[in-house]
């Protein structure tokens, strides 16, 4: 199942889609937009982690939020002050209430 399916399904509706394939945040532009927020949840699978960039160090934050390749992991859905990173179908379901 695609990720728009199910923001779609969820009834979330994206401002803006970027193509991380061709506009990338790294390093120093992800933590600009990581340290912007409320809250950070970050997705693997079924499970989801919360972190705080105010509280948790930059380190953890960025290990969980990047991938192999140093970008920001997809998706990443920035809602309000809160940030998504990765994909959870039931995260999206909780988030949209």
């Amino acid at each position: 199942m695609k990720a728009q399916d199910v923001l779609r399904r969820n009834k979330i509706t994206p401002e803006q889609i970027v193509d991380a394939r061709k506009d990338a945040l790294v390093g120093e532009e992800a933590w600009k937009v990581l340290a912007g927020v409320r809250e950070i949840l970050i997705a693997k699978g079924k499970n989801f982690q919360a972190l705080d960039p105010t509280k948790d160090s930059k380190e953890a934050i960025l290990a969980q939020a990047l991938g192999r390749t140093g970008n920001l992991r997809a998706p990443a859905l920035l809602m309000g002050d809160r940030l998504l990173v990765g994909f959870s179908d039931s995260l999206y379901a909780q988030i949209s209430g």
